[in-house]
């Protein structure tokens, strides 16, 4: 069983990969990537995209935070 495993992120910042690699127990219908001073929120709506022959889960931008001091 992998311990990591690749998303397709859609939406958000232009710097941010389209191909995101997360921890297979952690993957949930949200994930939030580390960016600047906080964090791109990313759902996950039972959406696939066929890349490279892998059925990827395509996660999709929905709101920023800050990192809390």
């Amino acid at each position: 069983m992998p311990l990591s495993m690749l998303v397709l992120l859609r939406g958000g910042p232009d710097d941010l990969p389209q191909i995101w690699e997360v921890s297979a127990y952690g993957a949930d219908d949200r994930i939030k990537v580390p960016r600047l001073n906080g964090y791109e929120h990313f759902e996950f709506f039972h959406e696939f995209e066929e890349i490279g022959g892998m059925n990827m889960p395509v996660y999709r931008w929905s709101y920023r935070t800050a990192i809390a001091e």
